[in-house]
């Protein structure tokens, strides 16, 4: 009984194992059906480039957006942001950038006029000094030396602008027999046989408030001459000068023949009057041969103002680089496109200036018709004529002091008290601390 008790239980444990192995084998549990997961790739930052600037009538703009294809040829990731602030001079615009400047808040660049104007800004708080971008064999000494403030250069120029420039209606003079007054004397002859004619003499427009200080900047110079004109700005020349006395009596005869609505037109407004025929003359700087061109106007001329021959009252446009600028790397770029060659001869034409460096090819001028002539001869006056530098345009003064200027001109139109504009001009030197 026990051997059978054993054979049994071995049977059973022997079919207990048969049986096991003929079950199907466990599937493997499925994986699930999911790629692993990539590392999270972050998108790269948008690029840009906000460039500040009063730009936006016809010519400048256009000139600006010819720098602006030159930088996006070379940089076409990047956007480029136009901050613009109209009103003629940068009035309305550089009380805009010094609030940002002072809140933190820069542009990547901005526009300014290279000299002495660069002091409103405390370039050694907000700027960076450009120093290592300059090449001096391309730039020509007496911009460098305009440009230099406190041992650097902290502006990078784009191009030569003048001053003193008497654009008129060759077809008005032709019809009523007349020529292109060269003294003061002859010009005011011609104004009163133009207003005889029925035609407005001297088209001309105060609204924005630096215009009439503009226009009797040139008025200076004729009275003075070069260098009594320079002695103004250091002490050398006194304000109560009879020079000064001249110039602001042919200023205040000169207003005589002026449209009656200037005080509500802007520079360019009343500069329509002449390519409607309607007025023959307008003291302005050399940006209004951008703005006929871009008026589709070629038929204008030009001279010196009257008793200005060989003197050429003259400022530059540049651009500054402030400290934390957001986008720092292409506001270097930027400053580099507008020192460059391809860059000037790209802005140059369009704007109605010529190029700051030296060695741009004249045939680049030739794309804008209506300014070609003009340009030419102001290369050539620019390399012969004495250079004085402009007031108004931040050349010769500080910007407090050329504001106080412009305010003393701008009362002297409405009031023509030409001994109390006059004082009034000596006591800006003695604040500013040229004068005794």
């Amino acid at each position: 009984m026990k051997r059978f008790w054993y054979v049994f239980v071995l049977l059973l444990l022997t079919m207990s194992l048969l049986l096991a192995s003929c079950q199907p084998a466990a599937e493997a549990p499925e994986e699930a059906d999911v790629a692993p997961e990539e590392p999270a790739v972050e998108e790269p930052a948008e690029k840009k480039l906000e460039i500040f600037s009063w730009w936006t009538a016809g010519g400048e703009a256009e000139g600006l957006y010819g720098m602006f294809d030159v930088y996006n040829e070379l940089y076409p990731d990047v956007e480029i942001i136009n901050a613009t602030v109209a009103g003629g001079a940068g009035t309305n615009a550089k009380a805009v950038l010094a609030t940002r400047l002072q809140g933190g808040d820069p542009p990547d660049s901005f526009q300014v006029h290279a000299g002495l104007e660069v002091e409103k800004y405390e370039p050694t708080t907000y700027l960076e000094p450009i120093d290592h971008m300059f090449d001096p064999k391309v730039f020509p000494q007496d911009l460098l030396d305009l440009l230099l403030y406190e041992g650097h250069y902290w502006t990078m120029p784009v191009n030569i602008h003048r001053s003193n420039v008497l654009w008129y209606n060759p077809k008005l003079l032709e019809e009523n027999n007349l020529a292109v007054p060269t003294t003061m004397k002859e010009f005011f002859e011609v104004c009163e046989a133009l207003e005889a004619a029925g035609l407005i003499p001297i088209a001309m427009g105060t609204k924005d408030g630096w215009e009439a200080a503009h226009v009797f900047e040139s008025f200076l110079p004729s009275a003075l001459g070069a260098d009594a004109y320079r002695g103004l700005w250091t002490g050398a020349t006194s304000w109560n000068d009879p020079g000064v006395t001249q110039a602001l009596e042919d200023f205040h005869t000169m207003m005589q023949y002026v449209n009656s609505d200037h005080a509500a037109l802007t520079w360019d407004s009343a500069g329509e009057y002449i390519i409607a025929d309607k007025a023959v003359f307008m003291i302005m700087g050399d940006w209004a041969a951008g703005w006929f061109a871009s008026k589709g106007y070629g038929d204008f001329g030009w001279a010196p103002p009257p008793g200005t021959q060989g003197i050429f009252v003259g400022l530059s446009d540049a651009f500054a680089l402030p400290k934390n600028a957001p986008n720092h790397e292409q506001a270097v770029q930027w400053l580099e496109i507008c020192g460059s060659k391809a860059g000037q001869e790209a802005f140059n034409p369009a704007k109605g200036s010529i190029c700051a460096r030296t060695d741009c090819d004249p045939a680049a001028f030739e794309v804008v018709p209506e300014t070609y002539a003009y340009l030419i001869s102001a290369a050539e006056d620019w390399a012969v004529d004495s250079i004085v530098p402009s007031v108004v345009h931040g050349a010769a003064a500080y910007e407090s002091w050329a504001t106080d200027f412009k305010d003393v001109l701008t009362l002297f139109v409405s009031s023509g008290d030409v001994a109390a504009a006059q004082s009034g001009l000596a006591d800006l030197c003695v604040a500013a601390g040229i004068c005794n």
